[in-house]
């Protein structure tokens, strides 16, 4: 379903994605995280899994995204052009009600920090290891885009510290769910070596740091 320009209502990204969040489910154990439901319209949801774009071939992949970066997409500026629906979801996320109601629910500033999504489609063979995420990152959040029942097992999986790195939980993996948490030392998370029984797409949503140094990933460019 291919979402034009003028059928994406302004703000409409925005105020799903807010009551999304004021219904979400705040876990503290092993660290805080918050799982959601219904974080975008679902035409918006099916327009992004949809898109024309083709999944890596991730043959010499290694457990870490950050050895393929030259096979990732971002919503950047070329990306939200060449897709509206990619454009309007930026959008949401930059606005000054959902930054603010993030900070009240997440505890955080985000004021300093530019938006960065990642959109993911994973396929047999990927997996990550047990990591926390960089600090310059300082929000990060999963959107699950696929409504493929045999998916049902391939949501981030979270674990506790090392060294056993134990296997605590994974994340519900159902069309339009998904996960937050914030960048800490204890955040580990992942995803344990398993068949992927289809594509695994998702959005990976971050506020980072204005150090970020690779520019060209973010929503509003260098």
């Amino acid at each position: 379903m291919a979402l034009t320009a003028e059928r994406l209502a302004p703000n409409r990204v925005a105020e799903t994605f807010l009551d999304s969040l004021s219904r979400a489910d705040h876990q503290t154990e092993p660290y805080d995280h918050w799982f959601l439901s219904g974080m975008l319209p679902d035409d918006v949801t099916d327009a992004i899994a949809e898109m024309p774009v083709k999944p890596a071939d991730i043959s010499n992949y290694s457990g870490y995204r950050n050895t393929e970066d030259d096979k990732r997409v971002y919503f950047n500026p070329e990306t939200n052009a060449r897709f509206p629906v990619c454009g309007e979801v930026a959008a949401a996320f930059d606005t000054p009600e959902v930054r603010s109601a993030l900070e009240a629910a997440c505890g955080i500033d985000l004021s300093p920090h530019r938006l960065r999504i990642e959109y993911c489609q994973d396929t047999d063979g990927f997996w990550l290891e047990p990591h926390c995420d960089i600090l310059v990152k300082k929000f990060t959040m999963l959107v699950y885009l696929s409504r493929d029942p045999a998916l049902y097992d391939a949501g981030t999986d979270i674990f506790s510290g090392p060294p056993d790195h134990e296997l605590l939980g994974t994340a519900p993996y159902e069309f339009n769910k998904g996960l937050i948490f914030i960048p800490g030392t204890d955040t580990w998370h992942g995803f344990s070596q398993r068949p992927v029984k289809g594509i695994r797409k998702s959005l990976i949503i971050n506020y980072v740091a204005d150090e970020w140094r690779e520019r060209w990933e973010l929503a509003q460019g260098k």
